[in-house]
């Protein structure tokens, strides 16, 4: 066991320092991120922790190389979002194809630049299998979308009729007197078309580019490019910030089973791996930093103080290093943008304290159930000594004018009978009692004296 311990946790720092691994960016710096294939979660994880390296490195832009045919939309309107938070000016560079979704994404960027020989539009959603959607549908998604195009062209600088037309068959589109687009099909531009001069204003692009650095020179970016390229943990970030809920209860329950059966560590060791992989996907996934793990192993110092040194007499530290624990989990999974308040309010926290309820929720309903039947498996037995203990009376649950019958003071010598961690039984005579250490952990069959009675309490040490 201990072997897999030493493993895992070999295993969850060799993560954290290759997902630390990533691009060393100077202030001034002009950030260049891909934007190719699908857009897709994974996609989304990558932009985000893109956009927030260059804001918090100080990068003086950032742009986006694309080359994608679309996907999936829910992850267009993340990505969306995310840019339209940006503090930076956002480029994105048209390197063949914006199609479908990239076009959305690209309306959410301030600039745009294209290809040579490149295409941007056509923009209507369809289901996943390529077919129409039904029409009740279908106008409804594309009210919706429509209005949120419109938005984003118009905090953007764009056209807002452009970006409209991209998604709506009847959309037409006029500058001035002239139309540029007529109603009934979806509005597709190549480079000649969207860098078009009307009324000495381009129509959609700045301008046309033959490379990230011809852009560079077009726009008047000055500082030193430097790529950032998604890695094989952005997807590992999605799996894991998707299982959240999962993690946190299986981290709580473990902890929990740690505590109750003595001399079992499996349940611990997974509790530390679900909690690891738990911070490790929202650290990949550009959400939390060190300062939340930082902040859970404090709230967790805590708890183990109270445990070992104040238990039974004061619960400060154990409340407090709860609450703090807590915090962390929920710090960890907020998605929080340089500009934004440091304390989240609305949308942002939505997610992260529907996540931890349910975690926390479906936790109490397990331990509860553990608690009721778990004393009565051979697992538990076969730990806690229940089998092997002779029958006795216990401090614990019998009346109290036959506890103070037990003839225990200070001095009395006795024996454990299960691992004392800080609590369990022990055999003083004929009679078998439960005891607390002072801290120290004593292993079962191990001569011990009373210190001092307090009332129902027996605290014991290890006799010398």
């Amino acid at each position: 066991m201990k072997k897999l311990s030493i493993l895992v946790l070999i295993a969850v720092l060799s993560a954290l320092e290759m997902g630390q691994a990533r691009e060393v960016i100077h202030k001034g710096d002009v950030v260049v991120a891909p934007i190719n294939g699908e857009i897709s979660p994974s996609l989304l994880t990558f932009l985000r922790r893109a956009l927030k390296t260059a804001e918090t490195s100080g990068g003086s832009a950032i742009i986006f190389e694309m080359n994608t045919y679309g996907g999936r939309l829910d992850s267009a309107e993340e990505i969306t979002s995310a840019l339209n938070h940006a503090t930076i000016p956002t480029y994105t560079f048209i390197n063949s194809n914006a199609g479908s979704a990239g076009a959305i994404v690209a309306l959410a960027t301030q600039h745009i630049y294209m290809a040579p020989v490149s295409a941007i539009g056509a923009a209507a959603p369809i289901l996943p299998t390529g077919e129409d959607l039904p029409l009740t549908a279908r106008e409804k998604t594309i009210s919706y979308w429509s209005a949120l195009i419109r938005g984003s062209a118009l905090k953007n600088g764009h056209n807002p009729d452009i970006g409209e037309a991209f998604m709506n068959k009847d959309k037409e589109v006029k500058v001035g007197d002239r139309v540029i687009h007529a109603k009934g099909t979806l509005l597709t531009l190549n480079t000649q078309e969207a860098t078009e001069k009307i009324n000495g204003k381009p129509l959609l692009a700045d301008g046309v580019a033959e490379s990230i650095i011809d852009l560079t020179k077009k726009a008047g970016l000055k500082g030193n490019v430097v790529s950032i390229k998604p890695t094989g943990f952005e997807q590992l970030a999605l799996w894991l910030t998707t299982l959240a809920p999962l993690l946190l209860l299986a981290g709580i329950v473990g902890a929990y089973l740690e505590f109750k059966i003595p001399g079992a560590s499996l349940p611990g060791i997974i509790s530390a791996i679900c909690f690891a992989l738990f911070f490790l996907g929202h650290y990949l996934a550009g959400l939390a930093g060190w300062e939340v793990v930082a902040l859970f192993v404090l709230g967790l110092s805590l708890v183990i103080i109270e445990i070992l040194f104040f238990a039974h007499s004061t619960i400060v530290f154990g409340v407090l290093g709860v609450l703090l624990m807590l915090a962390s989990m929920l710090w960890a999974m907020i998605d929080r943008y340089p500009e934004q308040p440091f304390f989240p309010t609305g949308e942002m926290l939505a997610v992260p304290l529907r996540n931890l309820f349910i975690a926390l929720v479906a936790a109490a309903i397990v331990i509860a159930l553990l608690a009721k039947y778990l004393p009565r498996t051979s697992f538990y037995r076969r730990f806690a000594l229940l089998t092997t203990n002779p029958p006795g009376p216990s401090l614990a649950g019998v009346p109290r004018e036959f506890a103070t019958a037990v003839d225990i003071s200070p001095g009395t010598e006795g024996v454990s009978l299960s691992i004392l961690r800080p609590s369990g039984k022990a055999r003083f005579v004929d009679q078998i009692i439960d005891v607390i250490t002072q801290g120290e952990f004593i292993p079962p069959n191990t001569s011990i004296t009373v210190v001092r009675r307090d009332g129902m309490r027996v605290v014991v040490k290890a006799a010398r």
